[in-house]
């Protein structure tokens, strides 16, 4: 699923990704070793960065790093540890704990959080925490010397192995909330650099209203539902 939001500028045209964001090679640590971890740290390795993957299973880590290509890989705070950048990709309910664990270790890091606390109910897809709060505001509860990021929630895995992700030519727009100004910027190297086209979307305190967005897209998604068509271009809307 992807909403498939884009950033269009006055008159219609298209913002595209930064380019001299491209050229800058950071160090990336990503705790996890599932889907969102092989995808983003395929994405990130192919665009030059120093990757590595970090997990509680050595066994499963080593072969995450084989799959993502370039990467190397060892327990979850080597990961901690190795980025200027470290991606939480484990399950949203596990992520504070761990977070809290490693807070030490992620402290002057850009922390950036992709999970989704949704659940199934009977009446669809539910946020897994209290709407006043977010995953996001949860991790900088538990490690406040850390500079945390909501941001890659929005698109099913699948997006992310796209080389660029483009839609009708349009690249990609992944929005993020971030409070700290450094953070918003690693976090815009780490958009533009896999083909992308960074959005923010306010400060931290508006993370739930990223994760509301998913529980409501992916829901729309899973009956059958396109979330992208409710979010039409400016520039394609007809003028008198």
């Amino acid at each position: 699923m992807c909403i498939g939001l884009s950033i269009v500028l006055p008159g219609g045209r298209i913002r595209p990704p930064r380019h001299d964001d491209r050229r800058t090679r950071m160090r990336i640590g990503i705790l996890g070793t599932g889907g969102m971890a092989t995808a983003l740290g395929g994405a990130w390795t192919t665009a030059g960065h120093d990757v590595l993957i970090g997990g509680r299973d050595q066994e499963r880590a080593e072969r995450t790093a084989a799959l993502v290509g370039a990467a190397g890989h060892g327990s979850l705070t080597d990961a901690a540890r190795h980025g200027e950048a470290v991606l939480v990709a484990v399950p949203a309910t596990q992520a504070p704990h761990l977070v809290d664990h490693l807070a030490a270790d992620l402290a002057g890091r850009t922390v950036v959080d992709c999970t989704n606390p949704i659940t199934p109910t009977g009446e669809g897809l539910m946020l897994a925490v209290d709407g006043a709060t977010s995953v996001a505001r949860q991790l900088a509860a538990t490690a406040p010397d850390a500079h945390v990021v909501k941001a890659f929630n929005l698109c099913h895995v699948s997006i992310w192995t796209l080389r660029p992700p483009t839609f009708e030519d349009v690249p990609l727009a992944v929005p993020y909330c971030a409070d700290h100004p450094a953070a918003a910027t690693v976090t815009e190297t780490l958009i533009s650099s896999i083909g992308c086209t960074p959005a923010a979307c306010g400060g931290l305190a508006r993370a739930a209203y990223l994760e509301a967005t998913a529980a409501l897209a992916i829901g729309l998604w899973w009956t059958g539902g396109q979330p992208r068509a409710a979010f039409p271009s400016p520039g394609e809307v007809p003028h008198p």
